[in-house]
């Protein structure tokens, strides 16, 4: 689908520019030279093999089309340009799949850019978090996952949507890299045994999905912060309860309150500068048009995408 069909939406040409929405202000770009520092960058990952390795419905690999459709009437508040570089090459392989996202979201972020990524599967996070550790080695990595699935299954055999923190975990380890992970809106129902024995020996924090408010989350993470250079920030649309979030590829049970994931979103934005951490690359994952009803899961995951880069731009908000 081209740029124009994509990014589409309503005109309030009697505001001029201060009624800008997203598709007035979003440019499409093949080439990062045409891309400065301080912008904001959309990047697809529409690929979902991850997802059928992980035995989960398919369909996410049509997520980030949609939710660009979703995002484009989103009200225009951050500063600098907002490009959208399409999505990156899905090859035979995820690993290689892997390697062309995480190359781009690298040559981003040296750029000086923020950058958002669009899944796709939470695979993505594999490749998110290469792209960062690339682009700056020798900072230390910490991870925010809001997800009911811990996504530390062993990834000896085969990789999928459920092994990415596995994989970044053993990678760290190999090579004495700090792993630094907190999974919050963890399901105690959907994972198993093996999986929290992973967490707990790996040093992962786990915030349970039915104790999750914006204090515990932020009392979560706060140990982490002060060991930390560089902040990467990924939601599993799955982490939202079935009746908000029914178009992904496991739905939720239970979930926890989108409107707490914002005030968490907001106050997260204050503390990473306090403590002088950069924070430019998020992704929002699991999005399945094939299950959505009503756009339910693409508009939610759309105030998702408003609330992550104003965060990660530090932006001050108006209510």
């Amino acid at each position: 689908m081209s740029h124009s069909a994509l990014w589409t939406g309503r005109t309030d040409s009697e505001d001029g520019t201060a009624g800008f929405r997203w598709h007035q202000v979003v440019r499409p770009s093949s080439a990062v030279h045409d891309i400065s520092k301080g912008d904001t960058v959309i990047l697809g990952y529409p690929n979902d093999s991850g997802v059928l390795a992980n035995k989960g419905r398919v369909g996410a690999a049509g997520g980030p089309n949609v939710l660009r459709q979703a995002m484009a009437n989103l009200p225009w508040q951050l500063t600098g340009q907002l490009w959208d570089k399409g999505d990156s090459d899905v090859a035979d392989s995820l690993d290689e799949t892997q390697s062309n996202f995480a190359s781009q979201v690298s040559e981003l972020l040296q750029r000086g850019t923020t950058v958002l990524g669009l899944g796709g599967g939470h695979d993505i996070a594999w490749a998110s978090w290469q792209g960062l550790h690339h682009a700056a080695p020798a900072k230390r990595i910490g991870i925010i996952n809001l997800d009911a699935h811990l996504d530390l299954r062993c990834c000896t055999e085969v990789t999928s949507s459920g092994t990415p923190f596995r994989q970044i975990a053993e990678y760290s380890i190999a090579r004495n890299i700090p792993f630094h992970y907190c999974c919050l809106g963890v399901s105690e129902a959907s994972n198993t045994q093996a999986l929290f024995s992973y967490a707990e020996k790996s040093g992962t924090t786990v915030l349970p999905d039915y104790a999750f408010t914006e204090t515990a989350a932020l009392a979560s993470i706060s140990p982490m912060l002060g060991n930390i250079d560089s902040l990467y920030v990924t939601i599993c649309m799955d982490a939202f309860p079935a009746s908000a979030a029914p178009g992904v590829s496991a739905p939720a049970a239970i979930g926890i309150e989108p409107a707490a994931v914002i005030r968490f979103f907001r106050k997260l934005s204050e503390v990473v500068r306090e403590h002088n951490i950069d924070w430019a690359l998020s992704d929002i994952a699991e999005l399945n048009p094939t299950y959505d009803q009503s756009g339910k899961t693409a508009r939610l995951a759309a105030r998702m995408a408003f609330e992550l880069t104003l965060a990660m731009q530090g932006s001050q908000h108006r209510v």
